[in-house]
């Protein structure tokens, strides 16, 4: 009876370390670290991946704040038509110069 107290816990030291190596493959293969050092291994590969995604998120920079500018000059422009006393003098004056530029 003694012996098999003294195998449970060892068992059970093993079956938690079992249990850990099981957690962390899983996780290993959620984060795809084998296809990330395949990836690190073709330095080709990797060099136009990194380009690559670098040029879409310069565009998708470049398209998103030229529609954001141009919403901006909309709500400018119809701030003008308001015709407030001080703001609208300054924003016309302001949508002059962005217009002049463009």
């Amino acid at each position: 009876m003694n012996e098999r107290a003294r195998k449970d816990p060892q068992e059970e030291g093993q079956r938690k370390l079992l249990d850990k190596i099981a957690e962390l493959s899983q996780q290993l293969e959620k984060f795809n670290i084998a296809e990330y050092l395949e990836q690190l291994n073709n330095p080709r590969r990797y060099l136009m991946v990194n380009f690559m995604g670098g040029l879409f998120r310069g565009f998708g920079i470049a398209l998103g704040m030229t529609i954001l500018g141009a919403f901006v000059l909309f709500i400018l422009q119809r701030l003008v038509v308001l015709n407030l006393p001080l703001i609208g003098d300054f924003i016309a004056e302001l949508v002059r110069i962005v217009l002049t530029y463009l």
